[in-house]
């Protein structure tokens, strides 16, 4: 096993594609250790038949639906009219934006890509600085994968076989929270910056403005009431909402054209191959390292730490520090049959250990030199990487304090879950 893990991490540092570097290393293991390389194939075979994860293409096809049926501009005018007359009030609406946005994409990336380029557009207009626009911009993004639906979410439970549904809702509350943090920043900054404010909207124009974004902020509530009720299954779920997301672009909005259509699936197709392909042959490494009784060896060593504070701050110390370098995707196939298992003999439960694992490798989206949403916002917003990374740093602060409460403070994910589904 020590062969296969010194060629992992060499491959891992030359660029080489994630799911091909779990793959080879899957195949020298087997190789060395005289395995039958037919359990790779059967593995992979077998990670790719999940009802469940079908849900992830629709999720993604959902997402690139509202960026191109200009629905992020709707929202976007909605959290301005809506909160743009407190000071820094754009900065406010990009957060808020973010959060609404959160329960239809499902991922930091098209949240930075989508609205950003809106957003920071407007903010520019408006006079805020760059830097500030796009660490906003940025920080904001991580909401993405933590309010539901989230992508990462149903990789999660599919990986540990936790409850969709639990995680959905466990993660709305500490989404709030991030929000709550991330606009206490901003309106320091504000204050300190003496950051425009929009005029004090008029009823009339309040009511324009959510009348207009309506049909795209019904999308999550239809998502949520249709899986919370036990009408359909998450991943029948998914499905509606792709097909509504289609509909309200098509023909209520009238901004998606069929036109557009073509270059939507084929998008929607990459991200999922290059997802799936990371889930199929992160399968077979999560099986190679189980006959290793790598698990067994780090699960005995966590739980061996006798304080459980201490327990679960190297949980997150070793997290953050792997999401700085490891994309979210891939870490949480690789750790998260290890780490989930240990939190839970710690007393943790299922869904808040899902929670910390996901909260703190969305941070990692936006710390280098992996963080890839540091990079959409430079190439959005037009200014250097390196402006963009030392901006964002003051924002990272709100969100380790955010994490230690969902860390130390199992409310915050369980309370919503305990009251929706009952028990643990």
């Amino acid at each position: 096993m020590t062969a296969a893990m010194i060629v992992f991490l060499v491959l891992l540092f030359t660029g080489l594609p994630l799911y091909v570097n779990l793959g080879l290393t899957s195949f020298l293991y087997m190789f060395l250790t005289g395995g039958n390389p037919m359990i790779v194939v059967q593995r992979i075979t077998q990670a790719s038949n999940s009802f469940t994860m079908i849900a992830a293409p629709f999720f993604i096809l959902m997402g690139n639906l509202m960026n191109t049926g200009g629905v992020t501009r709707k929202i976007f005018r909605f959290a301005n009219t809506l909160v743009g007359s407190v000071p820094g009030g754009m900065g406010h609406a990009n957060v808020l934006c973010s959060a609404l946005f959160a329960g239809m994409s499902g991922t930091a990336v098209a949240d930075a890509g989508g609205l950003g380029n809106i957003e920071i557009e407007a903010m520019r207009e408006a006079g805020y600085d760059d830097d500030f626009s796009c660490a906003v911009t940025a920080a904001s993004s991580v909401l993405g994968p933590i309010i539901p639906p989230s992508l990462p979410m149903v990789i999660m439970a599919v990986t540990v076989g936790a409850s969709v549904g639990r995680c959905f809702v466990g993660g709305v509350l500490p989404g709030v929270l991030i929000a709550v943090a991330l606009c206490m920043l901003v309106a320091y900054y504000a204050r300190e910056r003496a950051y425009p404010r929009e005029p004090r909207p008029t009823p009339r124009a309040l009511w324009l403005a959510f009348k207009d974004a309506a049909l795209a902020l019904l999308s999550p509530v239809i998502l949520f009431a249709a899986i919370y009720t036990g009408v359909v299954t998450t991943t029948e779920a998914a499905l509606i909402a792709a097909f509504y997301s289609l509909i309200i672009g098509v023909l209520a909005y009238r901004d998606l054209k069929l036109r557009d259509l073509p270059r939507v699936m084929l998008s929607t197709c990459e991200t999922t191959g290059v997802v799936l392909s990371i889930v199929m042959t992160a399968n077979i490494f999560g099986y190679i390292l189980t006959v290793a009784q790598v698990p067994q060896t780090i699960t005995a060593f966590l739980t061996s730490i006798q304080s459980k504070t201490a327990f679960l701050l190297i949980v997150n110390l070793f997290l953050l520090f792997v999401g700085c370098f490891m994309e979210g995707t891939a870490a949480i196939l690789i750790l998260g049959p290890i780490l989930v298992p240990a939190m839970m003999k710690m007393g943790v439960s299922q869904t808040q250990a899902c929670l910390i694992m996901i909260v703190n490798l969305m941070i990692g989206v936006i710390t280098p030199p992996v963080g890839v949403v540091l990079y959409v916002a430079s190439n959005v917003g037009r200014i250097s990487a390196n402006r963009v990374i030392k901006a964002t740093a003051p924002f990272l602060i709100p969100l380790f304090v955010v994490l230690m409460i969902i860390t130390f403070v199992p409310a915050v994910t369980n309370w919503l879950p305990d009251l929706v589904y009952g028990g643990h």
